[in-house]
């Protein structure tokens, strides 16, 4: 008899029992046991959330895997008791979610929507329509799923994209960086600038004051990834200097992000509440299921993450 131990806050439990039994049964498991509880010793997969309060995984010992119920793994990838495979989510509808977050947002800032939204004054500005994107140059730090979707599209769009991660990747339509020089390149290259890298201690502080200086003047910065990819202050800085145009974040180093946080009332600053994608229900029940099943197969599991590197 194969065993799920969904480990995660009740709340979660409510909205995923459901479709985690329907996809279980969609595939040829209805047999499985799902529970919140179980003998560790008789578990096989391990559905789990970081902040679920389980972290000691030694008394599984029959563990075949960790499903991971977020995006990020920054907090599970350095436990020490992790000696199973661990998978990423990637859901189908997060990815979808970030490509439109990120297109909509760089179109706001290619054709300077702000300017006639938030500027109706009664002055009729002729003569000013915005670049076509294939004279805009935009770079997405990461290339992972979500970066290289970002890209993609973007690249479809006809913008002039670049990306960067820190080995050589491939995107059709994209100039890829790689690397320390990669970086710097990518950078230089940036009018639109999105960060999509993971939070490893290698990526914080990506953005930094000498980073920043890198970018063509006025540049402008999209955070959907991690908030401490950003050096806070140093940002703040750009923004003064005009370095940077506008910086729109939707992650922060603390969250919620505290009422006195300079960002809230910043006039080149949007905020967003981490809102730019989230994982559904039913599509990541079926990405983890789907897990499942290759694993009772003997079939290698998909997005795994590569442990030396933390993502």
């Amino acid at each position: 008899m194969t065993t799920i131990l969904f480990a995660a806050k009740s709340e979660r439990w409510t909205a995923y029992e459901t479709p985690l039994r329907r996809a279980l049964e969609d595939v040829g498991l209805a047999h499985a046991t799902l529970t919140v509880e179980a003998d560790p010793a008789t578990v096989d997969y391990i559905v789990y959330a970081p902040n679920s309060g389980l972290t000691d995984l030694t008394p599984y010992t029959r563990l075949k895997a960790v499903l991971n119920l977020w995006a990020g793994v920054e907090d599970v990838v350095g436990n020490p008791t992790l000696k199973v495979p661990l998978a990423r989510m990637v859901d189908d509808g997060l990815t979808e979610g970030m490509v439109e977050w990120v297109t909509g947002h760089v179109l706001r800032h290619h054709l300077g929507m702000d300017r006639h939204i938030l500027g109706q004054d009664g002055i009729w500005r002729g003569g000013d329509a915005p670049p076509l994107a294939r004279d805009r140059s935009v770079a997405v730090l990461g290339l992972g799923v979500l970066g290289s979707a970002c890209a993609g599209m973007l690249a479809r769009l006809n913008f002039q994209t670049h990306g960067w991660s820190r080995s050589p990747k491939s995107v059709p339509g994209v100039t890829c960086h790689h690397g320390a020089d990669g970086l710097r390149d990518a950078l230089k290259a940036a009018e639109i600038a999105v960060l999509l890298l993971p939070n490893t201690p290698s990526t914080e502080n990506t953005l930094n004051a000498e980073t920043l200086a890198l970018l063509p003047k006025g540049a402008v910065i999209l955070n959907p990834g991690r908030g401490p990819l950003i050096e806070d202050a140093a940002l703040l800085d750009a923004l003064a200097s005009g370095q940077v145009g506008h910086a729109t974040l939707d992650t922060f180093r603390i969250e919620p992000l505290p009422e006195d946080h300079p960002y809230w009332t910043h006039p080149q600053v949007t905020v967003t509440p981490h809102i730019a994608s989230a994982t559904r229900t039913e599509s990541a029940a079926r990405t983890i299921v789907e897990n499942i099943r290759r694993g009772e197969a003997g079939e290698p599991f998909r997005h795994l993450v590569d442990r030396d590197r933390g993502y």
